[in-house]
């Protein structure tokens, strides 16, 4: 990535965490580095492109690459979607700004088709892992947006008790998935 396009990007998410995905515009994104709104689509064609290019970001950890952990499916599964969720909380509307994506990315992509094969190599059926895989994301994004748009309001419970809610609703959904596919 060139070096400006990367001060675009990095300039777009700490906008996002100052100002929220709703203000998050290309004026005030141009305004905030001093250039012109057009010369912004020279690093990405659309405020979508940049978007994609910022859930891209997110979800690749530092150093790229996307590793999955290694162990058995649930442990994969359960370490992805805390880190997933640890990702969208470290942002301002992390969890609204994961679900605008048309194109995530390699890496987002390469983890999501390995927890399928993990699953898959436990003999469930390929669509059907991958039906579980996107259930569990679809619940971490979900329970984060409903998090996120709450922490604003009058939620008063801890973060020790909404991390050991979100903890015990992805145990559910794990354990339907062992027990509706017979896996151990």
């Amino acid at each position: 990535m060139g070096q400006r396009r990367a001060q675009v990007l990095q300039a777009a998410i700490e906008l996002l965490d100052e100002a929220g995905l709703d203000a998050l515009t290309m004026r005030l994104l141009a305004a905030r580095l001093g250039v012109r709104p057009s010369a912004l689509y020279r690093h990405y064609p659309s405020k979508q492109a940049l978007l994609d290019a910022m859930v891209t970001r997110l979800a690749t950890p530092p150093g790229g690459g996307a590793p999955l952990p290694d162990g058995p499916w649930d442990e994969r599964l359960r370490a992805v979607a805390t880190g997933t969720r640890e990702v969208m909380l470290a942002h301002r509307d992390g969890a609204r700004l994961m679900s605008t994506f048309h194109d995530p990315g390699a890496e987002p992509v390469a983890v999501f088709q390995g927890l399928v094969t993990a699953l898959a190599a436990t003999g469930a059926p390929a669509e059907t892992a991958a039906i579980a895989v996107d259930t569990v994301l679809a619940y971490v994004n979900g329970y984060t947006i409903e998090e996120q748009a709450r922490s604003t309001s009058a939620d008063a419970r801890p973060q020790e008790r909404r991390d050991q809610a979100f903890l015990e609703g992805l145990e559910l959904i794990i354990t339907g998935v062992r027990t509706s596919l017979s896996l151990s």
